[in-house]
């Protein structure tokens, strides 16, 4: 779907935000459920199931990883339908996401945030958010418009192949530890 990489790095005060934008032709509250409705995430992330809200956890099954591992999500802040923050702990450290919306006529602008702990795994990590947010813009097209049974059947698949991202980008994102923003 994609051959070219978009996320920044952005040196904070507290360390590292890689950051990578979208844009929908779509109102800003059909991109936000996209985001933050169960049956709408497992188009392009996984489904997730709990009650929730700030400062709650949820459990979100990786719908796309190897062996769709189930995992355990705080939702940090929710102001619907602009800001989402979550963070989850896993066996490669702390995540820490953000995503904001903003809606000009008609077109909203999806901004995604990791604030990472370490520029150290970059090369991993940054081919895999571009695969999922570009999963996330397929989601929301007419032509992937009901395969959502499909895809919970096992019966298809995505029309965007990780294949496509990794090792592909790797030498992007990892030079872009050596610059300086």
């Amino acid at each position: 779907m994609t051959g070219t990489p978009s996320g920044q790095l952005f040196r904070t005060v507290t360390g590292t935000d890689l950051v990578l934008v979208r844009t929908f032709r779509a109102p800003i509250e059909d991109v936000w459920a996209s985001v933050t409705e169960p049956d709408r995430t497992a188009r392009w992330f996984g489904r997730w199931e709990g009650d929730a809200g700030p400062g709650r956890t949820i459990r979100l099954q990786m719908a796309f990883e190897e062996g769709t591992p189930w995992t355990e999500l705080r939702i940090e802040s929710c102001e619907a339908p602009r800001h989402l923050a979550v963070s989850a702990t896993d066996e490669s450290g702390g995540w820490r996401i953000e995503l904001v919306l903003t809606e000009t006529a008609g077109t909203t602008e999806l901004r995604f945030t990791h604030h990472l702990d370490s520029e150290v795994h970059v090369g991993e990590i940054g081919p895999g958010w571009e695969y999922y947010l570009d999963l996330l813009v397929a989601a929301g097209t007419d032509a992937v418009a009901g395969t959502d049974a499909l895809m919970a059947a096992g019966t298809a698949t995505p029309r965007v192949d990780f294949g496509d991202y990794y090792p592909a980008m790797k030498p992007y994102f990892e030079e872009l530890r050596t610059r300086r923003t």
